[in-house]
C-alpha cells in the first residue's frame, strides 16, 4: 500500500509540475502578446494609418505592420543598416512575408523599384532584420528591392534615390548627425553581412555604393 501511494504521490506531483509549467508559457505568451499593439498584423482604417505614419517617415506611403519584432525595441536609434529584398517585390507581397510569424522575419521599412516606401516596424520597435539583436535593437533597418536577380543585384535609380532621402530623414528625425561607413560594424551606416557570413546581402550593387550613400547623406543633412 505504502508503495502505491508513493507512485500516486509521484504521479501526481509530475502532473502538477506539468500544469505549473502550462500555465507559466501560458502567462508569458498572454504577456508577450499585450505588449504588441493593436495596430499591428490587420489593415489600418485611414485615422490609424496617419498617426502610424506621423509617428514615422512621412515618406511612407503602405503600412502592414509585422508581429515579428520587439516591443519596444532595447536600445536608442544610432544607426541604418540596408538589406536587399534579393527579389523585385511590390510592397504588399513583402508585407504579407512578413506577417507570417513563423518566418520570424521583418524590417522597419522597404523600398520597391518604383521607390514607394513601406513599413512594416514602427521605428519605436526592434525589427528582426539583420540576425543581430545587438544591431538590431540600434538600427534602422531597409530592405530595398532589386531590379535585376543575381549579378550585381542591381537597384532601379529611383529606389536608389528614396533610399538617400529615406536615410537623411531617419538620421534627422533621430538625431543622427552623421552616417559614417567603415566598411565593418563599427561604423553606423552598416549591412547584413556584417552580422551573418551566410549572406551577401545587400549583394554587390549597394554594397560598392555604401561610400557614396554615406556621403551624399551627409551632404543634405549639412544642407538642410
Amino acid at each position: 500500500m505504502k508503495k502505491e501511494e508513493s507512485e500516486f504521490r509521484c504521479i501526481w506531483l509530475l502532473l502538477a509540475g506539468f500544469g505549473a509549467a502550462a500555465v507559466a508559457v501560458l502567462v508569458l505568451c498572454l504577456s508577450f502578446r499585450s505588449q504588441i499593439p493593436d495596430t499591428v498584423g490587420r489593415v489600418l482604417t485611414e485615422a490609424e494609418r496617419a498617426e502610424v505614419i506621423g509617428s514615422n517617415s512621412p515618406l511612407t506611403e503602405y503600412v502592414y505592420l509585422s508581429p515579428n519584432a520587439n516591443f519596444p525595441r532595447e536600445d536608442v536609434i544610432r544607426k541604418v543598416t540596408i538589406h536587399h529584398m534579393a527579389g523585385d517585390l511590390l510592397l504588399e507581397d513583402l508585407g504579407a512575408s512578413f506577417a507570417q510569424r513563423d518566418r520570424r522575419a521583418s524590417s522597419n521599412y522597404a523600398i520597391d523599384s518604383q521607390g514607394r516606401v513601406g513599413l512594416y516596424v514602427e521605428e519605436a520597435n526592434q525589427a528582426w532584420t539583420s540576425r543581430s539583436p545587438e544591431n538590431d535593437s540600434q538600427a534602422v533597418t531597409i530592405e530595398v528591392a532589386n531590379d535585376e536577380i543575381g549579378g550585381e543585384w542591381h537597384v532601379s535609380d529611383v529606389a536608389y534615390e528614396r533610399l538617400i532621402e529615406l536615410c537623411v530623414d531617419i538620421c534627422r528625425r533621430n538625431g543622427i548627425e552623421k552616417l559614417w561607413y567603415t566598411g565593418d560594424e563599427t561604423g553606423n551606416l552598416t549591412l547584413h553581412s556584417m552580422f551573418y557570413s551566410g549572406t551577401e546581402c545587400p549583394g554587390p550593387y549597394l554594397k560598392s555604393r555604401m561610400g557614396e550613400i554615406a556621403e551624399e547623406v551627409n551632404r543634405r543633412l549639412n544642407r538642410e
